[in-house]
C-alpha cells in the first residue's frame, strides 16, 4: 500500500526570500539562455558518461 504524501513545507525568512528571486530569476529566462543551458547539461552529461564509462546514453 502506497504511503500518503506529505504536505510541502513552509518557507519562511531567507529560504523564501532565495525561493522566489530563483522563481523570477527562472521565468525571465530567454528561449537563448535556456537552449544554451540545456547544451551545457548534455555536455556535461557526455563528459560524465565517458568519464565513469556508462553505457547509458539519453
Amino acid at each position: 500500500m502506497a504511503r500518503p504524501i506529505r504536505e510541502t513545507p513552509i518557507l519562511y525568512g531567507e529560504d523564501a526570500r532565495r525561493f522566489e528571486e530563483e522563481m523570477k530569476r527562472v521565468e525571465s529566462m530567454s528561449d537563448e539562455e535556456r537552449k544554451s543551458n540545456r547544451e551545457q547539461l548534455l555536455k556535461d552529461y557526455e563528459n560524465i558518461c565517458r568519464t565513469w564509462n556508462l553505457k547509458f546514453r539519453i
